[in-house]
C-alpha cells in the first residue's frame, strides 16, 4: 500500500491487494511521519 503524503489527512476506501475485499484506510501525517494510521474491512 503506497500513502500519499502531500494531504495530511487522509480516508479512503481500498481493495485488500491479498483477497480484494474492501478496506477502509485512515491515516494522519504531522511532520512527514505518519501519527495515525487505521485499515479496517468494511465486509458484512
Amino acid at each position: 500500500m503506497l500513502l500519499d503524503f502531500s494531504i495530511v489527512r487522509q480516508q479512503y476506501i481500498e481493495d485488500c491487494e491479498n483477497c480484494c475485499n474492501p478496506i477502509q484506510v485512515n491515516f494522519v501525517v504531522e511532520s512527514q511521519e505518519i501519527s495515525f494510521f487505521s485499515a479496517n474491512s468494511i465486509e458484512q
